[in-house]
């Protein structure tokens, strides 16, 4: 249970009590239960998303997907004060910078409290791509298990980023603090656990289960897992080290690739 509250203070805005002490070990543990959260996010947005797909309604018309995926993604957004979009932003600024040449200055930058050009580019068309998934999804009846299955995938790649022997960039900070405290048995767990979650979501979908959307829904979490470590791989090979701006990062981006996964049409026809 502490644990479980820990990882909940870390990664989301709730009125939770964190723990007295929080150390290596104690957070490794929050951060192999990080894919809790995303359930629990998920399942909180994907009421949200219904609830506005049938209050925005009309007769004789199609319902709304737009404006329910937009106001999901914003849902999202506040339970986590914005923290995985100021790292994004962070992390665009610190990587498209000219002057972010070194991986020194480069890490300067990323620590600063304003947000340059290359930060703002980079939030606005991931949250553009993340809304226009989502209404896709929705349009398909496909938008309550998608959002479940990318907030919990965009959550797994946290642990998978914590996992191994990946050095903190900084020796303070979010990322000292989780960098390689995720054990590979529990990292293994979780992954199962996703994709158990997910192959249940896609056959129980609200918008009508069955066995292809439950495999369509594992084969998102497997691509968006192989896209999180590439990813994970790259920042940490660039910057020598892992920090909290470049989990903020992995969390979107890996929510936006499965999001668009889970809106394509053409995995349908593959999958039966």
């Amino acid at each position: 249970m502490v644990a479980a509250r820990t990882a909940f203070t870390l990664l989301t805005a709730l009125p939770l009590r964190g723990p007295e002490r929080l150390d290596r070990r104690l957070a490794g543990r929050a951060m192999a239960l990080a894919p809790l959260v995303g359930l629990v996010l998920g399942l909180a947005t994907a009421v949200v998303v219904v609830a506005l797909r049938v209050t925005t309604g009309t007769p004789g018309h199609r319902n709304q997907s737009l404006l329910p995926a937009a106001v999901g993604i914003a849902v999202l957004a506040l339970a986590s004060r914005g923290l995985h979009l100021d790292g994004l932003a962070d992390l665009g600024d610190g990587l498209g910078a000219r002057r972010a040449r070194g991986r020194d200055r480069a890490l300067e930058i990323m620590r600063e409290s304003t947000i340059g050009a290359f930060g703002v580019i980079g939030v606005v068309f991931v949250v553009l791509l993340q809304v226009a998934a989502l209404s896709a999804a929705i349009t398909v009846h496909r938008g309550t298990v998608s959002i479940l299955v990318a907030v919990m995938t965009g959550r797994l790649a946290a642990t998978l980023a914590c996992t191994g022997r990946t050095p903190p960039a900084h020796p303070d900070g979010l990322g000292a603090l989780v960098a390689g405290t995720v054990r590979t048995r529990d990292a293994v767990l979780a992954v199962v656990g996703v994709c158990a979650v997910a192959a249940l979501a896609g056959r129980l979908d609200f918008d009508g289960g069955d066995a292809s959307r439950a495999v369509r829904a594992v084969v998102a979490v497997c691509l968006g897992i192989a896209f999180s470590v590439a990813l994970r791989r790259y920042l940490t090979s660039r910057f020598g080290g892992l920090t909290g701006d470049m989990l903020g990062a992995i969390i979107e981006l890996t929510t936006m690739v499965t999001l668009i996964i889970m809106a394509m049409t053409l995995p349908t026809v593959l999958l039966g």
